[in-house]
């Protein structure tokens, strides 16, 4: 297991838990579902807010032209094009993002919901939001009980209920598109075998509420006389106080 300390804490080393075998499974898990909710999602901008660099591939083949990756630190070595901030207080331009992606951002925030008002300020309108959370009803939510696991990473997280995640989201006027949970297998290294790979068809068939990963897909609505489109000819500039803005050959 993975301490929760360091620059950037916890955010900063739930990056190095996504490397152990656990971390992997359920990395492989949540990639799978990015990839199919990121079909029907374009743009100019896509940020993704907080950690997972194992989505690379991911959000490369998607139709969105530019992807940011908005770290809690900078890392070693290149990584494509970043822009390193609090995700309490995102250093973009209100309007100027298509897509926002939270990979368990909420999780190991002081404020979770400063966070989701951060990302609908910064979201054009019709704006997709995608976020995945560890659920704390689950067999993940049960062992973050235990004592020993709260000091350790993912288990110092918040663990928030898809249902309180969709509240906060409806008074900030999104509407909610999908919601998924996956990861049914309890986390021990032991559910790791293959042999155990029925119990995830098992529990999207009988218990779907209680995976221990959720995948919530919003849209930013407003509400206005005349719908709005964005301008795809005179777009907002992605950083504030001018920035230049990123081209094509410094995306992911």
């Amino acid at each position: 297991m993975t301490a929760c300390k360091g620059p950037g804490y916890p955010l900063a080393s739930f990056e190095n838990w996504y490397r152990t075998p656990l971390g992997k499974a359920v990395a492989a898990q949540e990639a799978a579902c990015l990839e199919a909710l990121l079909l029907d999602t374009f743009g100019y901008y896509l940020v993704q807010v907080g950690v997972g660099s194992c989505f690379r591939e991911v959000l490369a083949a998607t139709r969105i032209r530019h992807r940011v990756l908005l770290p809690c630190r900078a890392p070693a070595g290149p990584h494509g094009l970043q822009v390193v901030g609090n995700p309490a207080a995102l250093p973009l331009a209100a309007d100027s993002i298509d897509a926002a992606l939270l990979t368990h951002t909420l999780d190991f925030v002081s404020d979770p919901r400063l966070v989701l008002r951060e990302v609908e300020r910064v979201l054009i309108p019709e704006g997709r939001v995608i976020i995945l959370g560890f659920n704390a009803l689950s067999s993940w939510g049960l062992l973050r009980l235990l004592y020993r696991y709260r000091r350790r990473v993912p288990w110092c997280g918040h663990f928030l209920t898809p249902y309180r995640v969709e509240d906060w989201l409806s008074l900030l006027g999104f509407d909610i598109e999908v919601r998924k949970q996956i990861m049914f297998r309890p986390p021990i290294h032991g559910a790791l075998s293959p042999r155990l790979a029925v119990l995830d068809t098992l529990g999207r068939a009988l218990w779907p509420a209680l995976g221990g990963v959720y995948v919530i897909k919003a849209v930013k609505r407003v509400s206005t006389l005349t719908p709005l489109r964005p301008s795809w000819s005179a777009r907002r500039a992605l950083l504030p106080a001018g920035a230049i803005e990123p081209s094509a050959r410094n995306t992911m």
